[in-house]
């Protein structure tokens, strides 16, 4: 597989990610197969994906612990990268910032994740009680104590407020400015998919011109640009998609049009590439240092996702992507 690189340390990564979250949040949690997402690690390893991406919350805790069980056999293989910054309430999700709580989880962290070092910690949520700079240089500390490589900046809040388009990351691009200043920032991670194009406007662009890698979070649509769902076949109670507005089955419906361009596409460089295959495809297109991290527990689409990053599109593919109508339907 084609490698791409992070930050300005020039961290070589496989050119598609592998998303851990779905193995134990967000998506049928009730449903969890541990082994089938073991093999699913392995499958991604083994078709040169390196990135995996994981956090303390999902589960709370027991992503890390089945990363942790891939990483004691095959910590070479890959690149680790891990957040911090939430926690799991009984209710809600809040955020905690402090420094002496930073280095605690980040220890915590490694020892689920039975390895001496993270190869990329995260910032998953800046603390609004807790000023960013002191956040960020609690990770710093942990870089120059050889626990952490790197550090990277979530940008997967932004889309709480009401601005859209160019603006929709404006404050996100100030707090990372604020921790640039503190501390190098390697990588920034936010969605950025075929029908959640807006991190184009701005947020690429700022990281680009700063030599700042780009994780690109949810790259199928929470598994829409798949083509495999079918609109009104419902989704179990505990899969975030059951309460999301562009999941209701007249949202899905509307939205086809865009699963068929996609295989218009796929079908002009043959029969067994696939619509989510195109649209990674699309997301490596954006720029030599976006790295797509579609999220799965399945082999099957372990494999496919990986294979993805042997897809080439040309000017006309892109032009026809680009062409496709836009989402229909709120996305908050």
């Amino acid at each position: 597989m084609e490698r791409r690189t992070i930050g300005a340390g020039a961290l070589a990564v496989g050119a598609v990610g592998l998303g851990c979250m779905p193995m134990s949040w967000a998506y049928s949690a009730s449903r969890q197969r541990g082994e089938e997402s073991l093999r699913a690690v392995h499958t991604a390893l083994d078709a040169g994906t390196t990135l995996l991406d994981t956090a303390d919350m999902y589960g709370p805790f027991t992503n890390e612990l089945l990363v942790g069980r891939v990483l004691k056999e095959r910590r070479a293989d890959a690149f680790v990268s891990t957040k911090v910054g939430l926690l799991v309430g009984e209710q809600h999700i809040v955020a905690n910032g402090r420094p002496g709580y930073v280095k605690r989880a980040c220890d915590a962290s490694l020892r689920r994740l039975q390895t001496d070092v993270i190869d990329l910690y995260q910032l998953h949520r800046a603390d609004p009680e807790v000023p960013v700079e002191e956040t960020w240089g609690a990770m710093a500390e942990l870089v120059r104590a050889g626990k952490v490589r790197a550090l990277g900046f979530c940008a997967m809040g932004a889309r709480g407020g009401r601005r859209s388009g160019a603006h929709l990351y404006d404050a996100t691009i100030r707090q990372l400015t604020r921790v640039q200043q503190v501390f190098p920032v390697s990588a920034v991670e936010a969605e950025l998919s075929v029908w959640s194009p807006e991190a184009l406007e701005s947020l690429l662009p700022w990281c680009e011109a700063r030599g700042i890698g780009f994780l690109a979070a949810m790259p199928l649509g929470n598994g829409f640009l798949t083509g495999t769902l079918t609109p009104g076949e419902g989704f179990e109670p505990d899969d975030l998609r059951a309460r999301h507005p562009r999941f209701t089955a007249e949202m899905m419906a509307a939205n086809q049009p865009i699963i068929a361009g996609l295989r218009r596409t796929a079908t002009r460089h043959g029969e067994h590439v696939t619509p989510a295959q195109v649209a990674l495809a699309w997301v490596l297109a954006q720029g030599p240092h976006v790295i797509p991290v579609p999220g799965t527990k399945q082999e099957r689409w372990a494999r496919e996702n990986a294979g993805a990053a042997a897809l080439r599109l040309s000017a006309e593919d892109l032009t026809e992507v680009k062409e496709l109508p836009a989402a229909l339907g709120s996305w908050d």
